[in-house]
């Protein structure tokens, strides 16, 4: 169980804050069943209220820096998704997506920047599909990373890149 204070990714909400857990006095709900308060990062105002035993919706602990900087140096080892076939590759894209994974978001954005490198070296655009998958995998990664390490989140892949390259 998540402590008060403790940042959590929840699903595809992203990072959020856990204000704490209550019951909720409504019909129908069963009056002990425990929820977390959830404050979404960024906002002040907004809640989320959650099942403490929720099997539809991924809720981890964030990185600790640690682990940040262990995923980072990790990068170069981690393979690419391999599938030709372009229905079945946005099955995989989906499953990686609700994992919810650093390391699932890593196998898309790679995947995803080899495949734009060799479509463009052979004149293709790159896909739609692609484009939007490839959004949703940094969005996740770069915002949780950007907490982590203090890096603003617009300069992440600029940073991972330097990283990778031994610029730091």
């Amino acid at each position: 169980m998540f402590e008060t204070g403790d940042y959590v990714i929840y699903g595809h909400t992203g990072i959020c804050q856990v204000m704490g857990t209550t019951t909720m006095d409504m019909d129908g709900i069963p009056k002990d069943r425990l929820y977390y308060v959830l404050r979404p990062d960024g906002e002040t105002e907004g809640k989320i209220f959650t099942p403490v035993e929720n099997p539809k919706v991924v809720i981890r602990k964030t990185m600790s820096r640690e682990e940040a900087e262990e995923l980072l140096d990790a990068i170069p080892g981690i393979e690419t998704l391999d599938i030709d076939n372009d229905k079945l590759r946005e099955e995989k894209y989906k499953e990686c997506i609700k994992t919810c994974e650093c390391k699932e978001m890593i196998r898309i954005i790679k995947t995803i920047y080899l495949r734009k490198k060799d479509r463009i070296s052979k004149g293709k655009k790159v896909t739609a599909t692609d484009e939007r998958y490839l959004k949703m995998a940094e969005e996740s990664l770069y915002s949780e990373l950007s907490m982590l390490l203090g890096v603003p989140k617009g300069k992440m892949e600029s940073y991972i890149t330097a990283r990778i390259r031994g610029k730091k």
